[in-house]
């Protein structure tokens, strides 16, 4: 009978598809035991072992140590619970392999130098509170002072990055740049500057509800003219600029007493320029990416033409 039958190395190696020398070994190590030896005094596995050793090469192949493998199949351990462990324990791996190969693939596309690849390195190995502490840093130096305004709670909150658990490689690369830019002087200068700006608007409209943010009235107003491709300096852009520009002095409650028209424009022209930085709107980018949003409208096209179309017509 099947199950009476009893099988050499050789013939327990043909039919588990493993070396005669994987089998002697896991037999040396007790992890399968020989069940009776020949005359000659070889060894002898019964049907049993053909199922043990199916079991010890799946074990093997899921990257579980002999010592385990062992207890599981000799029922010391329960093995839902060796998986478990186990699958936890690879989960980190997986998470630092992804890391890894993140920061490895942005050197080999950046040509960084080595003191950036250790930076980059060393953003990505950051923990969640390390990460929270960083972004709170680069958030109190641009707010501080001006987060009891209204207006700017909510942006603190849309501009804090949250990478998940399990990030993919564009997450992690995208979390490691955001963090260097967080990281520099000068823009974080940059922002504060356009911090500023926006809660002085709002300390002079006399109001404590906040503001439609301006640049989504001036995108409204300029963009169809870009669209339709009107030349900023031309005759055509001339109500748009009166447009935009009485929106801006409605902004900051002056309709009365507000500048004259040229320095009005001055004015807005500076700000737009500011809110332009090519760095804010990558790290509004970045942040989509690591925070898994919809990738943000590019508002660069629109404020070129605006900023041009307010210098054009505001004499030096």
């Amino acid at each position: 009978m099947e199950g009476d039958a009893l099988y050499s190395i050789g013939e327990l190696a043909r039919r588990t598809g493993l070396t005669v020398k994987t089998v002697r070994f896991y037999s040396d190590r007790g992890i399968v035991a020989p069940t009776d030896r020949s005359p000659a005094g070889y060894r002898l596995y019964g049907v049993d072992a053909v199922a043990r050793l199916d079991l010890v090469r799946t074990l093997r192949e899921l990257g579980l140590d002999l010592s385990t493998i062992r207890k599981v199949v000799d029922r010391e351990l329960a093995l839902p619970e060796v998986a478990a462990a186990h699958a936890e324990a690879l989960a980190v791996q997986i998470r630092v392999l992804r890391l890894r190969h993140a920061v490895l693939t942005a050197v080999a596309e950046r040509g960084s130098t080595p003191e950036e690849t250790e930076l980059m390195h060393r953003l990505a190995q950051l923990s969640e509170d390390e990460r929270r502490r960083l972004i709170g840093d680069f958030l109190d130096t641009v707010f501080g002072g001006l987060a009891a305004t209204p207006a700017f709670a909510g942006v603190m909150r849309s501009m804090t990055p949250e990478l998940p658990d399990n990030p993919d490689a564009q997450q992690v690369q995208a979390w490691v740049e955001l963090a260097e830019l967080s990281l520099d002087p000068d823009f974080r200068a940059s922002v504060r500057r356009m911090a500023e700006d926006q809660a002085a608007e709002q300390a002079r409209s006399n109001t404590t509800v906040p503001r439609r943010d301006f640049t989504a009235a001036v995108r409204d107003q300029a963009g169809p003219a870009l669209t339709a491709g009107i030349d900023p300096a031309s005759p055509q852009a001339d109500p748009i600029v009166a447009a935009f520009t009485a929106h801006y002095a409605h902004l900051l409650d002056c309709p009365d007493s507000r500048p004259d028209e040229i320095e009005l424009r001055r004015r807005l022209a500076t700000r737009l320029e500011r809110v332009n930085d090519p760095r804010r709107e990558r790290y509004l980018q970045l942040l989509a990416v690591v925070n898994g949003w919809p990738a943000p409208e590019s508002l660069a096209p629109v404020l070129d033409w605006s900023v041009q179309a307010l210098r054009v017509r505001t004499p030096r």
